[in-house]
């Protein structure tokens, strides 16, 4: 028997990845804590087959405001490694970045190495740009408390950056400037 799906969910279910859709999604559940409880539980549940389209949502929602994951850090760190969609790791990386680029959020030391590993593996296989460009955003920050992730990145960036696209060699190129 199929489980009653909630109007919010219908809702996700029909969106698409236009901007207003995803930010009717976002507003739904900043204006109310049953609908961002769901859409955290929907974008944590990678087996769902909408989890990508809530992490769309939770991308925006967290872009407002980073410290709604505060007590949802523990799952979405475990988390991490199962995601494959490609949609949906675009948003999830850009998450990691949003964390570990805040000044509030405080994470344990295996929070920040299952954020390092999973970055670092996003960085280093057939991902989408974006995915790509977050991850070694978020890998930069993260090399300013664990030096060797600097090194890493030297070592990684430069490897095939000619056969990679315009916006990748722009990013590569940026944080390698960086770490001069």
């Amino acid at each position: 028997m199929k489980k009653e799906q909630t109007p919010f969910y219908l809702q996700l279910e029909k969106s698409t990845a236009h901007r207003n859709q995803r930010e009717a999604n976002c507003n739904l559940a900043l204006q109310n804590e049953a609908i961002l409880n769901e859409l955290f539980i929907i974008s944590f549940t990678v087996s769902d087959q909408n989890h990508f389209k809530a992490c769309w949502a939770l991308e925006l929602v967290l872009e407002k405001n980073i410290n709604l994951i505060i007590p949802h850090l523990a799952i979405f760190c475990t988390t991490l490694a199962q995601y494959k969609h490609g949609s949906a790791l675009r948003s999830i990386a850009k998450i990691c970045q949003f964390i570990v680029d805040s000044k509030t959020i405080v994470l344990t030391e295996q929070q920040e190495n299952l954020i390092l590993e999973s970055c670092l593996d996003w960085l280093i296989r057939d991902e989408k740009v974006a995915t790509k460009a977050y991850a070694m955003r978020a890998l930069y920050q993260l090399g300013h408390k664990y030096h060797w992730v600097h090194e890493e990145l030297k070592i990684i960036l430069p490897q095939d950056f000619s056969k990679h696209s315009p916006a990748y060699k722009a990013c590569v190129k940026d944080i390698l400037k960086r770490l001069q």
